[in-house]
């Protein structure tokens, strides 16, 4: 039998063992690290691959559809010009151009045969490229009189037979592809018919929030875009030669030529980045696919956000990541139970020697260890308890904390009634102990008004929170400014704001919902008094006219104004020009489209006196305009 010298040496014995097998151990946790990370940005890069493909097919569907459209607008009138150059009326002008007879014949003839045909405009011109007669003869911008030999696709058409050419029109400063078929009369080429057709309608047809698309010229210069703002912007800076050829044909005409600013890129895979870190591209990152015209001198392009593709491989990266961590967690676990175990059967075999002697001594412990163990499973199970029981507290004290910023807004408008009402309550006992009841009696009716006011104001709190039937109606515009009026007037008079009101002799009657408009004036009442908040007149004006089948309502604050560089953009989602934590941006945005679903429209500018106004259009009522809201 082995003594308790010679346990005691197994069990150092067995310690050391385990320590060297640790010390060795770490080695192969390192490299399991680095085949980790190797796999993680493989994983990465496969996933973002595929992702990137995948963004790359659909930026090649929707160029295929972009270009398509481009193609069958210009296939439809690419025949035309020729067709037209060899009608009578117009070899008959070229041969007397003088003739007003003739001149009249053919202006009319190419009125009709534009608006027969869908085109922007048809003309013809000399052969000294003097516009002899023109479609819009009676508009106030006629072409006729007009010299454009200027134009390619006029002495393309004179010397090659064909002309064409994209361009923003001197005369209408409207853009417009141009085609030229020459008029050759007698043997001679005496003049060019064009035909101008408007693109816009395609560009609108490209309406996207997501995909931007964009059609360049030979000098790489954004002539057709879903992004106004990308128009008449070259990729790259504008050389004087590339300037040069541009303003020789004057295919701006006066437009304002800008450069965006943006690098070009390519990702490891093959795939062109286009990131423009401000100017008028976003600070975003695009996948391009382009491709070109030749018969058009163009270049069609696809942007794409890469967010949603990048964003797919990180979360593709960190699920791998996350599954391999609970499979090595899972691997660890296993593998210190066996260690575990075979360190127990260890100590088995060396108690066994030593069994008879220290049975009893052993079962203690081993009881002990027990007792010791329950304790802590006892122990963690309270943790976890009272975990669970502070989270639940947590909870409810952040509700608690909502409830009490919610109530903060509410209570002096609460609290004031409630004092004036206990003094009228006390003044009433004094008064009837006194015998004077008709004293006391006004004292109680004055209560009864307090507790009225007191359920005006929560009526409107729950009116304005419950959410609006999408019905339209004629709604009686005094009401909706009394609601909101009452429902601000906790911060008009903290903030010492007078609102002035001026619905006329009889208050109009609108086409709308009145919760929503009560939102509407609401939102614009909110922002006039913070337009105030620092400026020494403190005077709101709201004022309402009728004008036939409108009513126009006026919000005017007497503050700084709004600058004309953020009018354009006040109306967006999530703009504002306040201080970080005083607003989202979305109450002028909401307020919009509530006006636009009324069949109405919302303005903003600057009052010549000072401060801004913000006008809103909205339907006069007609009688029997029915449903609630």
């Amino acid at each position: 039998m082995l003594g308790a010298d010679d346990s005691g040496k197994h069990r150092a014995s067995m310690t050391a063992t385990t320590r060297l097998t640790a010390l060795r151990l770490w080695p192969i946790a390192v490299l399991c690290l680095a085949l980790l990370a190797a796999l993680g940005w493989l994983v990465h890069e496969q996933t973002r691959a595929r992702a990137f493909a995948d963004l790359h097919e659909r930026g090649q569907n929707t160029l295929s559809l972009a270009e398509s459209s481009l193609r069958g607008q210009l296939a439809r009138f690419e025949r035309l010009p020729s067709l037209l150059a060899d009608q009578r009326v117009i070899r008959s002008l070229l041969l007397s151009p003088r003739n007003t007879d003739l001149i009249l014949a053919a202006n009319f003839y190419l009125r009709d045969t534009a608006e027969l045909l869908g085109a922007s405009d048809l003309y013809v011109m000399y052969s000294d490229g003097e516009t002899l007669a023109a479609s819009n003869f009676d508009q106030p911008h006629s072409f006729v009189g007009g010299n454009f030999a200027f134009r390619p696709y006029f002495f393309d058409a004179m010397a090659k037979g064909e002309g064409r050419f994209f361009a923003l029109g001197t005369t209408s400063n409207k853009r417009g592809y141009y085609f030229g078929a020459p008029i050759d009369v007698a043997g001679q080429r005496r003049g060019v018919l064009v035909i101008k057709i408007d693109v816009d309608e395609i560009e609108q047809a490209w309406a996207s929030e997501e995909v931007r698309i964009l059609v360049t010229d030979p000098e790489d210069i954004i002539f057709l875009s879903n992004r106004p703002d990308w128009l008449f912007h070259s990729f790259g800076a504008l050389t004087p030669e590339r300037r040069a050829r541009t303003e020789a044909t004057r295919r701006y005409a006066n437009a304002e030529l800008g450069v965006l600013d943006y690098r070009m890129t390519q990702e490891s895979h093959g795939f062109n980045l286009l990131q423009g870190p401000g100017n008028a591209v976003d600070a975003s990152e695009y996948l391009v696919v382009k491709s070109a015209m030749p018969d058009a001198e163009w270049t069609v392009q696809v942007l794409l956000p890469t967010r949603a593709a990048r964003l797919q491989a990180v979360t593709a990266l960190g699920m791998g990541l996350l599954g391999f961590g609970i499979c090595a967690l899972a691997g660890l676990v296993i593998w210190q139970r066996r260690r575990q175990l075979a360190v127990r059967l260890a100590m088995q075999q060396a108690a066994k020697d030593d069994l008879e002697r220290r049975v009893i001594e052993r079962t203690q412990q081993l009881r002990s260890a027990n007792a010791a163990l329950r304790d802590e499973v006892s122990e963690r199970r309270a943790a976890e308890a009272q975990l669970r029981q502070t989270q639940s507290e947590l909870v409810q004290a952040g509700k608690l904390a909502a409830l009490g910023q919610m109530s903060a807004a509410l209570s002096h408008e609460f609290n004031q009634p409630l004092g004036a009402a206990r003094n009228y309550a006390e003044n009433a006992q004094v008064l009837l102990d006194r015998g004077r009841t008709e004293e006391a009696r006004g004292n109680v009716e004055r209560i009864i008004g307090m507790i009225d006011r007191m359920t005006r104001i929560s009526r409107h709190l729950r009116n304005f929170a419950r959410k609006p039937n999408q019905q339209l109606r004629a709604v009686a515009l005094a009401d909706s400014v009394l609601a909101a009026q009452e429902f601000l007037d906790w911060r008009l008079a903290k903030q010492g704001v007078t609102l002035q009101v001026e619905l006329g002799p009889v208050p109009p009657m609108v086409i709308g919902g009145p919760v929503r408009l009560q939102q509407v004036l609401v939102n614009l009442i909110s922002n006039a008094i913070d337009a105030v908040e620092d400026s020494p007149d403190k005077l709101l004006e709201l004022r309402a006219t009728h004008d036939g089948a409108n009513v126009r309502v006026t919000l005017r604050d007497h503050g700084p104004g709004v600058p004309d560089a953020v009018q354009p953009r006040i109306f967006d989602p999530f703009f504002s020009t306040k201080e970080v934590g005083k607003g989202l941006g979305l109450g002028l945005s909401i307020s919009y489209n509530i006006l636009r679903d009324f069949g109405g429209e919302s303005m903003v500018r600057n009052h010549p006196d000072g401060g801004a106004e913000f006008p809103l259009v909205l339907q006069a009522a007609v009688a029997g305009a029915q449903a609630a809201e």
